[in-house]
């Protein structure tokens, strides 16, 4: 493979094809992996300097990005479906792999396209059995979090396989895939309302929204506002459009089940944490929602314990943040620390990328499901109560995102005083032994 290390341009410059290429390729896949288009911007004009063309334009959009390595030079747009929607965890590590080297100008061009279309057609490394195994345990994790009764975690647990069965087999089909969280929230949701009917168990919101989180957008919302936020007003109303439709193509199948099944009373929606399993149940379930996780998402290898740092790191911080200023605002805390955090993982000698690291904790601090509860409050017969807490839900995502805001001047703010402070002449060391 031929690099450019030594010479970070190397012959490569704004009349090169496959310069043009590549920045296209990255733009595309990060695009899928769920990276904010300010962050793809930014990376790409690192990119674009290492190989002689800081001068190159970019447009990032959801659905496509255009290249011009030259404001007077022609455009060309790739086309993000073509990489095949949004990227698994391991592929996603791949790919920052891919872009870490091209910042520094040390991968051919065209070798660093074919690792890219390498990495998207890259099989899960767990298999189907194990994926499933892995959407049951972040299931039971996740209704351990929502602090439930024993009976949502074997609840939980049940729909966990079912909904991974949902996941493996729709997930083949491309048109299907639109309306797996409708499927899923009417099975889910009305076998919960058929068992309490008959009085086989109590209808849980906590045993139902637990299987039904791979499905939330929260991190899709939190994305949006951070994007309306950096003035890409493009990409975060159209993620903020498919956000609010994913969220109502569930509601509208837990309110489909509801209208076939019935519900038993119209306070069996409202979900009213009371930890009935001791205290210990919502740190056991971060640390068991973080090993589904990885295996359900295929994350790359020796990157479970960094995810548990994240996951604890965020779940304390929202925590407290709880403890003091209640439940809405409890996720402002958890971002700020879920940021520095992920960010420092990154720097450590087999750390993962930083969007990796935080994306599962998106899912644990869990704004969907306060929008989804409201929605389907909302559509059913509480209108108040269902408005309520949809007003609070988007509350809950506006301070996720002014979290993450937050956390990243405060990372560069540090990381710009341990530079400096790597400058400064210390008196009693020897100068030749500086860092």
């Amino acid at each position: 493979m031929a690099t450019g290390a030594a010479d970070p341009i190397g012959g490569w410059g704004p009349d090169s094809p496959e310069v043009q290429q590549l920045l296209l390729y990255l733009g595309s896949a990060l695009t899928a992996a769920g990276e904010a288009v300010n962050e793809i911007q930014d990376h790409l004009e690192v990119v674009a300097a290492a190989y002689g063309a800081p001068d190159a334009r970019f447009a990032v959009l959801p659905t496509f990005v255009v290249v011009s390595l030259e404001p007077s030079r022609p455009v060309t747009l790739e086309p993000t479906p073509q990489l095949r929607g949004v990227l698994r965890l391991d592929q996603t590590s791949a790919l920052f792999d891919v872009l870490k080297t091209a910042r520094r100008g040390g991968i051919d061009p065209a070798e660093g396209c074919r690792q890219i279309l390498a990495i998207i057609a890259m099989k899960p490394r767990f298999g189907a059995l194990t994926r499933l195994l892995g959407h049951i345990i972040l299931t039971v994790g996740l209704c351990l979090v929502l602090q439930p009764t024993g009976a949502d975690l074997l609840l939980a647990a049940a729909f966990g396989a079912i909904v991974g069965m949902i996941k493996e087999i729709g997930g083949r089909w491309v048109r299907f895939q639109m309306v797996m969280p409708v499927v899923a929230a009417f099975v889910v949701s009305g076998t919960t309302f058929w068992l309490a009917n008959n009085g086989w168990a109590e209808a849980d919101l906590r045993a139902m929204i637990a299987p039904l989180v791979t499905f939330l957008p929260g991190a899709a919302l939190t994305t949006a506002v951070i994007e309306l936020s950096a003035a890409q007003l493009v990409t975060g109303a159209s993620r903020l459009v498919a956000g609010a439709l994913q969220l109502m193509l569930l509601a509208f199948g837990i309110v489909a089940a509801a209208q076939a099944v019935g519900v038993p009373t119209t306070d069996s929606l409202v979900n009213t944490p009371e930890n009935l399993m001791g205290w210990w149940a919502p740190w056991l379930g971060v640390v068991i929602f973080g090993f589904g996780i990885y295996v359900f998402n295929s994350a790359p290898r020796g990157s479970l314990v960094w995810f548990l740092v994240v996951l604890l790191a965020t779940w304390l911080g929202q925590w407290a943040g709880s403890g003091v200023f209640g439940g809405y605002a409890s996720g402002f805390f958890g971002a700020i620390v879920m940021v520095p955090t992920a960010r420092l993982v990154e720097r450590m000698p087999k750390g993962p990328p930083s969007l990796v690291a935080f994306l599962p904790a998106f899912w644990l601090l869990v704004p969907g499901a306060l929008g989804l509860i409201g929605v389907t409050e909302y559509l059913s017969s509480d209108t108040t109560a269902g408005l309520q807490d949809f007003i609070g839900a988007l509350a809950a995502i506006m301070a996720i995102a002014l979290g993450v805001l937050c956390g990243y001047p405060i990372v560069g703010s540090v990381s710009y005083a341990v530079r400096k402070a790597k400058t400064i002449p210390v008196p009693w060391v020897d100068p030749e032994e500086r860092p």
